[in-house]
């Protein structure tokens, strides 16, 4: 069955940027789909659990490196490293908090559809991001209590990220058991309503930056610049600790990269303050630019290794 959003799917990079700069261009379309940004997170989460290759991804938890390493390189190790950067750089404690809970985030719902936008495998980050989420409303609270020490209440926030992730998993159960044949010939529409979220997520994340920026352009710059930083860092540091291929060892840097933030910004809700919304949106640029620098990269890599 064919489905007319996905044609627009091998544009996604490209399109994803758009929405960003959309948001901002147009803060009352914004402001229109923030409502959205709850629902949103949802369709991601939901649509990262219906495309799970049960056998690939048994698969992958026979493999130590990628059901423990990298799932604690992700939900701990980086956390740790961020909240060192964090103090070392002496950012204000909105700031520094809103880096560390950015990066206690589990890996994109959507790097797995971006992946494929890629051409990469997307079992490597579907595994990552599944075994992310379960652990989730357990260490995001804690570390970003322990780690930040301020601004809200760790069992609220781990409730509320319960209720998001195990309500997609309740979802994505009852569709596998009762419409398993019809998931099978729709894996496309899945992929477009993913893309889709990320869209609306992308423009509705923009709400208000705008009038910020206008209001204090140092500080949204500011935020920009380490948003930046913190991502490319940590895509580095994947791509330099991983063996194998170029695309596997960049796909391994989006996962540890390009985190599920707004997974924390929607369950955190009124604890979030200004500059902590600002920063939050500012990890967006990267997580909806690098998937464009990286097409460009793998396309110049190509004419190489394809030299004798």
């Amino acid at each position: 069955m064919s489905f007319p959003f996905a044609r627009y799917i091998p544009r996604g990079p490209t399109l994803l940027i758009f929405g960003v700069f959309t948001g901002i261009a147009l803060p009352a379309l914004a402001e229109t789909a923030r409502p959205a940004m709850a629902v949103a997170i949802f369709v991601i989460v939901l649509g990262t659990l219906l495309r799970v290759d049960g056998s690939a991804f048994l698969r992958t938890l026979r493999q130590p490196r990628l059901s423990l390493f990298l799932p604690a390189m992700v939900m701990l190790v980086c956390p740790l490293l961020v909240t060192s950067a964090a103090r070392g750089a002496g950012l204000s404690p909105d700031l520094a908090l809103a880096m560390v809970l950015s990066v206690c985030a589990p890996p994109s719902g959507g790097t797995a559809a971006v992946a494929r936008l890629l051409g990469f495998d997307p079992t490597l980050p579907l595994a990552v991001t599944l075994l992310s989420m379960a652990l989730a409303p357990l260490t995001v609270p804690l570390l970003g209590q322990w780690l930040g020490g301020i601004g809200f209440d760790p069992y609220e926030l781990a409730l509320r990220l319960f209720i998001l992730t195990a309500g997609a998993a309740a979802v994505a159960g009852l569709l596998r058991h009762y419409a398993r044949r019809a998931l099978a010939r729709t894996g496309a529409a899945v992929d477009a309503a993913v893309f889709g979220a990320l869209l609306v997520f992308a423009v509705a994340t923009m709400a208000g930056v705008r009038a910020q920026i206008e209001a204090d352009p140092a500080l949204a710059l500011s935020c920009v610049a380490l948003a930046f930083a913190c991502n490319l860092a940590l895509q580095a540091l994947g791509v330099v600790l991983t063996p194998g291929s170029l695309g596997e060892r960049l796909t391994v840097g989006l996962t540890l990269g390009n985190r599920n933030v707004g997974l924390v910004w929607s369950a955190m809700g009124a604890a979030t303050s200004p500059t902590m919304a600002l920063f939050f949106a500012a990890t967006q640029f990267p997580i909806y630019m690098t998937p464009r620098l990286i097409a460009f990269l793998m396309r110049r890599a190509e004419p190489e290794t394809a030299k004798p």
